[in-house]
């Protein structure tokens, strides 16, 4: 199953699953939520950190964070 780490810049997903557990309080307070949408805006020089786009709350977080979130990707309607 894909998780946000597998998302590419400008690629859009829906929160699909974790274990709260495994994810930061914080990332939780903002947003990062089953159903709640989420946008790769950028990725570090060394490919860690990367900025997201989570239901309108930026934030950044580290690909080891990112591995833990599943996701469904969005398809593109001209795709």
């Amino acid at each position: 199953m894909p998780t946000i780490a597998h998302l590419r810049k400008g690629e859009k997903a829906t929160i699909d699953d974790f274990e709260v557990e495994e994810i930061p309080l914080k990332l939780l307070e903002m947003g990062c939520l089953p159903g709640n949408s989420v946008e790769l805006i950028q990725i570090a020089p060394f490919g860690d950190p990367l900025y997201l786009n989570i239901n309108g709350a930026y934030v950044s977080i580290r690909v080891e964070t990112a591995q833990k979130i599943k996701i469904d990707r969005i398809q593109n309607p001209e795709s």
